[in-house]
């Protein structure tokens, strides 16, 4: 059976699962050491390490949000040569604490309708739309983010924790709906605390500690003889 979700992805032909997307190559800030990684499209890289450790200031500098250095580059097309609003579209950025700035649900979408196609995969009903940010819960606040991030059609998406406030079933349905996504090609690198989380959303992972970015090396099980 097809999920609402699903069958929103149908339509977007543009994601092409497997193909080289974002290449980075010594990325760095004043803060942050040199870092280089590749990025497929239709693939998950699960990003850890201990808190303070840099995490959320290699999503702000891959998403060009605070002053960086090294070249970026998204389907070969260097970041240099494209206005921040533009990268920012395709390179959306998810943090742990989004912003609100009006007064209910369905002010922060161009379409509810749209919207609510998402929403529902998340638990929420159609009269979402005419909640109050003010009596919205942390953990409505991150998913309703979500869908919003989610609407943009980003080729990669970069989330700082997006289910650290969600109870087990809420985490579930985020992990589906982005399992689902990046099925169909989009690029995701997910910032997590979560061993467990990290092993069921991503092959890959990222270590990030005391402002260094390294590949973990998973140990392969040894072959009795």
């Amino acid at each position: 059976m097809t999920t609402h979700a699903e069958a929103l992805l149908a339509d977007r032909p543009d994601f092409k699962p497997g193909r080289p997307l974002l290449s980075v190559r010594d990325l760095r800030t004043n803060l942050l050491k040199p870092a280089s990684f590749t990025l497929s499209a239709g693939e998950c890289v699960a990003i850890r390490g201990p808190s303070g450790g840099g995490k959320t200031l290699l999503l702000r500098a891959l998403a060009d949000l605070d002053p960086n250095e090294g070249l970026v580059c998204l389907d070969g097309r260097d970041r240099a040569t494209m206005p921040g609003p533009e990268w920012r579209r395709l390179v959306g950025y998810l943090p742990a604490e989004p912003g609100w700035w009006a007064d209910t649900v369905g002010d922060h979408f161009t379409s509810w309708a749209e919207a609510a196609v998402v929403a529902r995969a998340l638990g929420f009903t159609e009269d979402s739309e005419d909640w109050p940010i003010a009596r919205l819960s942390t953990g409505e606040r991150l998913r309703l983010a979500l869908v919003r991030a989610l609407l943009v059609g980003s080729k990669v998406l970069l989330l700082d924790e997006p289910t650290a406030a969600l109870d087990p079933a809420s985490v579930r349905a985020v992990e589906e709906l982005i399992g689902a996504r990046v099925r169909a090609g989009l690029a995701v690198l997910w910032v997590t605390h979560d061993v467990e989380q990290a092993s069921r959303v991503a092959v890959r992972r990222l270590i990030v500690s005391a402002r260094q970015v390294r590949e973990e090396v998973r140990e392969c099980p040894a072959i009795s003889r």
